[in-house]
Formats: C-alpha cells, structure tokens, sequence
C-alpha cells in the first residue's frame, strides 16, 4: 500500500514540523527529542523500507519502549511527515544561478534523484497533501528559483516543476526495483533466452527481434535505469523547452 503525507492530525503534525511544540517528558530517556525519534525512524525506513516502519521498530533503535515514543510523535501517519520534511531540508541545493535553465532544471533533476538513492522509502511517498515544513518550503522555494527569468505564469512554473519531479520519482523506482531484481533477472535470461531463440519466429516480429536485441547489446539487459534517466530527462526539458518558448513568445507579443 502506498504511503502518503498528511494523513495524520493536521494541526499536531505542523506543530510538531515547525518546533512548535515540546513534546512531555517522561520516560526512560528524558533527553530525547522529536529530531532523534525522526532520525531513528529515517534509519527504519532506509533500511527496512515503510513496510518495515513501526513505532515499535523505531523504539527498539532508540532503546526506549513504543509507549515512550509516542510522547513525542503522535503516530506513524505524522511521524512521516517529520522524516520526509527532514529528509528535503537535508538535501543539497547546488547554487545555479546565472547557468541556463536546462542546466539549472538537471541540477534539480539530479538532488532529487540523489535523494531517492539516499532514502528509496521517498519515491514511494504520495504527497498530494505535502508536509508543509521548513524542509519543504525551502526546497521548493529553491526548486522554483530554477525557473526565475522564464517568462512561465505561476501555475505553469508550479506544473513544470511538477512534471520535472514526476519523471525523477517514477525513474528512482524503477532504479531500485531493477536493482532488487537484477541477480533473478540474469538467471531468467540464461533459461530464456535459449529457448526463445528455438521457439520464437523472427519473421513474424522483426522489428520487436531486431530493435530487442540492439537494445539489450547497448544496454546489456532489457532496461537500464541510468539510460531511461538520461534519455528522459532529455525529453522531459525538450518538452519544457516548448513551454518556455510559448511563454517568451507570448511575452514578445
């Protein structure tokens, strides 16, 4: 099942991401605080995935009870808003100001995906109701900044960058999967791949034989996540390319 961000007490959880807030001391370890509870859990979920985060689980890290846990987080719901806001206010924002905007755009590209190899849990996180955190505020104020100077209205910058971060999030699961995958995949064609070569008839599919077997020779396999990257990437700004364009001219006009 999928994760998803503010499913949790709305006002508890923005208390709890902006410091306002002190959570009660009681328990074994009265020095605790909510950024160890979140650090703790981070290292669950890097670890484990979601499927593996529990408050017990991030107790037995802390070597507190899950009941000492929960005087600091409410529950799992708003401590995944905490690890997600902590994780972008993490992330490194490569200063790429004054570089054209397909390279400012990459640099965006890029730290997202880094921080999808960081924390793969990210990638599966739905955030149509995004943890409106300091980390958040501040990545997303620096990831519109990439667009200044473009001529885009608001909605189209905000929809761009949307875009953007869609084509990264969707590539960084596919990435890890492949990466689960690959020791089963290679046996898979080692048994396959004999046989096909006996039983399939290329005349009947030559564009699906010829193109298969040029793409697997490139790539050395039948996807590769690192070339899908590039190639998308490249697209996903020709697209954008457009839109900017339309804008400029429009702006001309």
């Amino acid at each position: 099942m999928t994760e998803r961000t503010g499913g949790g007490d709305a006002a508890k959880t923005l208390r709890l991401l902006w410091g306002a807030v002190a959570p009660r001391r009681r328990g074994p370890r009265p020095g605790l605080t909510v950024a160890d509870v979140v650090a703790a859990a981070t290292t669950v979920a890097d670890t484990d995935g979601l499927a593996g985060l529990t408050i017990r689980r991030v107790g037995e890290r802390l070597g507190v009870s899950a009941m000492t846990v929960y005087t600091y987080v409410p529950g799992k719901a708003e401590l995944l808003d905490l690890m997600l806001d902590a994780a972008y206010q993490a992330m490194d924002r490569t200063d790429s100001t004054g570089r054209h905007w397909r390279e400012r755009l990459t640099a965006i590209a890029a730290g997202n995906r880094q921080l999808c190899r960081d924390h793969p849990w990210v990638a599966d996180v739905y955030t149509a109701r995004p943890p409106l955190g300091p980390g958040l505020m501040a990545k997303y104020e620096h990831e519109l900044a990439a667009f200044d100077g473009l001529d885009l209205p608001d909605v189209a910058r905000d929809d761009a960058l949307s875009y953007l971060l869609g084509f990264v999030y969707a590539n960084a699961r596919d990435e890890r999967a492949g990466a689960a995958a690959a020791g089963t995949d290679r046996q898979w064609w080692q048994q396959a791949g004999p046989l096909l070569s006996r039983i399939l008839d290329e005349s009947a599919y030559p564009r699906a034989v010829r193109i298969g077997a040029a793409a697997g020779a490139e790539r050395g396999s039948a996807y590769d996540p690192a070339q899908a990257y590039e190639f998308g990437l490249a697209r996903v700004l020709d697209g954008l390319g457009v839109l900017i364009d339309q804008a400029a001219s429009r702006r001309r006009q």
